[in-house]
């Protein structure tokens, strides 16, 4: 039987406290207004009978006088076919102008996938970014952050993936978003055609702080369900600093005692129970979970990055709108080169990396006017082109136009044999028609 309490006894902020028994961490609780309107919050700590909910809508009205009635259970996503392009709120309400979402109430927040029920990732997600599908592929069920800062176009990195890849259902988990951000998802869906397999949890940056904190475990719940009924699943969060630091901005509020630059010490505990949704279930479908982390000051030691490190698996570092070689890692990506992909994939990547390393040390040499070598000339005309065909964001070319347009640019800018490749690839691969 649920209980109605008509008092109020303390309120800071989206937190308000009640005196209660019988209640359980995360439990849903109604509070109705003297104006008739009805806000929710959940159980967020309790001291005794002393019990503190956070409020996921705008606090402002709320009085001592107000009752508050526990619902005895969790906050619910809905989860069906309806909410196939649909946009909703942190707390699952629809801010596109349409109808309630009707369909089956999933509880959000539950424990990542059972890992005996998971499958080994051998699967290749093509996105036709050369820079990750050449030298860092994605795989599906992995998790990976993009490392970036503010400015640069990490949500255009996320949408381009969205649409190149063959994902049955993409859901876009947007945290702290601006107008113009939260418009150029939907008008990406809209002209790609693919707002009929899109779904959107949206937090705007003038929404309540307590918001933020549901949109990823709403979107996550519902592609878990996805997952489960056998769809491939590609999971957008952006931005997860944001996140991070609504948990720092309630933890404040509730007094707790702040740990390294005022964030909680459950930050990686909070991150890693999103992170871990990621995976492939046995028998059904999948999910890959693709987000950006902004670094405050580009400081990769910053709380959130560091401990997103440990839970991920590498990383795609966005800098000077390009993706970087060397600060990119895909901790699967073993899993497919070489083995989904061309036998030449792992020899020819390794080599252009190498080369396009030992040409940033010739551009360094030219910067301080060193005189330029005859292997400086080519390693600088060779850097140029790298940059041109492969580090471009606005490339887009399958794995195997990738591969052989490298083999193209070390033909017009090295001899066979300076490449460092073994004879057998350059044999078999290297166009002969091109000269250096």
């Amino acid at each position: 039987m649920k209980k109605v309490h008509d008092r109020i006894n303390n309120m800071r902020g989206n937190l308000i406290t009640v005196t209660a028994d019988d209640v359980g961490l995360g439990e849903l609780a109604e509070v109705r207004l003297k104006d008739g309107r009805t806000v929710y919050a959940s159980v967020l700590r309790i001291e005794g009978n002393q019990v503190t909910l956070q409020v996921f809508q705008d606090s402002r009205g709320i009085s001592t006088g107000d009752r508050v009635t526990f619902l005895k259970h969790k906050m619910q996503a809905t989860f069906g076919d309806a909410l196939l392009g649909r946009r909703l709120s942190g707390s699952g309400k629809p801010i596109d102008g349409g109808p309630e979402i009707l369909g089956e109430k999933v509880e959000i927040g539950g424990p990542s996938l059972n890992p005996a029920r998971r499958t080994i990732p051998r699967e290749m997600v093509r996105t036709n970014i050369p820079m990750i599908d050449v030298f860092n592929c994605l795989v599906k069920s992995q998790k990976i952050p993009i490392f970036s800062i503010a400015g640069e176009p990490y949500n255009k990195l996320l949408m381009r993936i969205a649409n190149q890849t063959d994902a049955d259902v993409v859901v876009i988990a947007g945290m702290g978003l601006t107008f113009t951000e939260y418009q150029a998802f939907i008008d990406n869906a809209e002209q790609a055609g693919s707002m009929n397999k899109t779904v959107m949890f949206i937090h705007r940056a003038t929404d309540p702080a307590v918001e933020c904190l549901l949109v990823p475990d709403m979107a996550l719940a519902c592609a878990e369900k996805y997952a489960v009924s056998g769809k491939t699943v590609l999971a957008l969060l952006t931005d997860m600093t944001s996140f991070a630091d609504s948990i720092k901005e309630i933890a404040i509020t509730m007094d707790q005692v702040p740990s390294n630059r005022g964030y909680p010490g459950s930050l990686y505990s909070d991150l890693a129970s999103r992170y871990e949704k990621a995976g492939v279930i046995e028998g059904s479908g999948s999910i890959t979970i693709v987000s950006v982390t902004t670094m405050p000051g580009d400081d990769v030691t910053h709380p959130i990055p560091d401990n997103t490190g440990y839970i991920t698996e590498g990383q795609f570092y966005l800098h000077n709108g390009m993706i970087d070689p060397f600060g990119s890692l895909s901790r699967l990506k073993q899993q497919v080169i070489g083995k989904v992909t061309r036998e030449d994939h792992g020899d020819l990547a390794n080599s252009m990396i190498r080369l396009y390393a030992e040409s940033k040390k010739a551009r360094e040499r030219q910067g301080m006017g060193f005189k330029m070598s005859q292997w400086d000339e080519k390693l600088l005309v060779y850097s140029q082109l790298f940059e041109e065909r492969m580090m471009n964001l606005e490339v887009n070319l399958s794995v195997d136009e990738a591969l052989d347009l490298g083999w193209q640019t070390f033909a017009e800018c090295f001899l066979p044999d300076e490449t460092g490749i073994k004879k057998s690839l350059v044999d078999k691969f290297w166009p002969h028609e091109v000269t250096v």
